[in-house]
């Protein structure tokens, strides 16, 4: 885990824990031979490392270089680890620790001049620590258990009774008013503080057909978090593409899509939930394939590189990815022709960074709310910050994460806007979460909910638990 206690300050710090990665020096004779970092298995590109100049435009919007203004929790600093494994270095632990420090927001890609893909050389190199890399118990378990639960639908909907029942009880304001489970279980307590309340769970059709004349089908991915803990989103998105002239089809057995197994190196379960997700958009025939979370969309664009060396699914993985469209991505070329009733509202947009940086959608989900009649639009400071969600970064990096969260809480509390609106389920759970901490009383919403409030001539009060 990474500690939050790092130095800080306004220039990088030497890194005497990089010396076991980059100055070893020679291997005296006789000395046993220590495998280096990476097998030839995919490693990370050494032609994409030498894109690398060190200009240090990346740095400015690095989450961790913001924290603890370290070179090796930068992203040419980690670049440099990866071409030291690649000469030989071994996989140590504190290499291990710079590269799971990343939280993989790809701010650094939209900042680079040279265009280095570090998002292609991240993932690579996670892989191989997964492979290589032998991690503590208590790590290997905490790891375990989020996957064995985060990416099951039912496990997840099994764990909806016991948490509306807790969150009934008022027992969440008694265990974080006291600090004791902040103490004795850091982890465990990021993950209870996380946790949104539950709202009632919509059961969606299987088909929900056009209003008027149908312009397109779609297919539209219900998600594992996102439909067991934001039903509401995915009932709205369902609702606005119908209003929007498009038949959306929401196949039965579509699963997992494998996002957090592809952000996290675990190659095998990231490849099984990308073959069964390609069947099942298959098989339901659709012209477009739609995603409201942020994350779920880049993985899914990026199938083609997931099951590149499967001969039964890369065509097919290619084909399928050509037709992954963010929600707003997807209204934004289809045009809006449902009229639009207006929300008096003052709201701050938040890009996601899956959106944002990995996907380059900024302007559409902009310009759909500013079609809104009445809702004023403002923009948060340092916007290219990450708010320290980060898939399940915040959970295993708790102490960091609160501190970029609570960051992020002050910047948007500074827009003096009523709703904050963004694209992505972790996003809004970490935002919540630090606004809460701070005192901050706004409401949240999804994108799309804000349209289908504007669509269907709802209150603004609709929108969002306030905080």
């Amino acid at each position: 885990m990474v500690e939050s206690t790092r130095a800080r300050s306004d220039e990088p710090q030497s890194d005497p824990r990089k010396t076991d990665a980059l100055s070893a020096g020679p291997v005296p004779v006789g000395t046993p031979t220590v495998r280096s970092a990476f097998d030839e298995d995919h490693p990370p590109s050494a032609e994409l490392i030498s894109d690398c100049v060190h200009c240090g435009f990346c740095l400015p919007t690095c989450p961790t270089y913001t924290l603890w203004g370290e070179e090796m929790d930068s992203p040419r600093g980690r670049i440099d680890l990866m071409k030291a494994g690649l000469q030989g270095a071994p996989l140590s632990d504190t290499m291990v620790q710079h590269f799971d420090a990343c939280l993989g927001c790809m701010a650094c890609v939209t900042a680079c001049p040279s265009g280095v893909q570090y998002d292609k050389l991240i993932e690579a190199t996670r892989v191989q620590v997964e492979r290589h890399h032998t991690r503590s118990p208590g790590d290997r378990a905490m790891r375990a258990a989020i996957f064995a639960l985060f990416p099951y639908k039912k496990r997840l909907r099994a764990l909806r009774g016991p948490l509306r029942a807790y969150q009934a009880s008022g027992l969440p304001k008694v265990v974080r008013g006291s600090g004791l489970l902040d103490r004795l279980a850091p982890k465990l307590a990021a993950m209870e503080g996380l946790a949104p309340v539950l709202e009632k769970r919509e059961k969606l059709p299987e088909r929900v057909p056009a209003t008027g004349t149908r312009r397109a089908v779609v297919g539209m991915l219900t998600g594992c978090v996102q439909g067991e803990f934001f039903p509401g989103v995915n009932a709205a998105t369902a609702r606005v593409l119908a209003a929007e002239g498009c038949d959306v089809i929401i196949p039965r057995k579509q699963g997992c899509c494998g996002a957090l197994s592809v952000h996290n190196g675990r190659q095998e379960e990231a490849e099984s939930f990308a073959r069964a997700t390609v069947d099942a958009f298959e098989a339901a025939g659709v012209d477009t394939v739609v995603v409201n979370a942020a994350g779920c969309g880049s993985s899914m664009k990026e199938y083609a590189d997931v099951l590149a060396d499967d001969p039964d699914y890369a065509d097919r993985a290619k084909a399928f990815s050509a037709k992954v469209r963010d929600v707003s991505e997807f209204l934004a070329e289809l045009g809006s022709v449902a009229p639009r009733h207006p929300l008096e509202v003052t709201v701050a947009y938040h890009d996601a960074c899956h959106l944002g940086h990995a996907q380059g959608i900024r302007s559409q989900p902009r310009s759909l709310l500013r079609e809104i009649p009445g809702l004023q639009l403002r923009e948060i400071a340092e916007a290219e910050v990450c708010c320290g969600s980060a898939g399940i970064w915040n959970v295993l990096n708790p102490e960091p994460a609160r501190e970029l969260g609570d960051r992020k809480a002050r910047n948007i509390a500074g827009t003096g806007a009523e709703l904050l609106v963004t694209a992505n389920p972790g996003c809004l759970m970490q935002v919540s979460s630090s606004l809460e901490r701070q005192g901050t009383r706004i409401g949240l919403a999804h994108t799309i909910e804000v349209i289908d409030a504007s669509i269907r001539g709802l209150p603004v009060t609709t929108l969002g638990p306030q905080h």
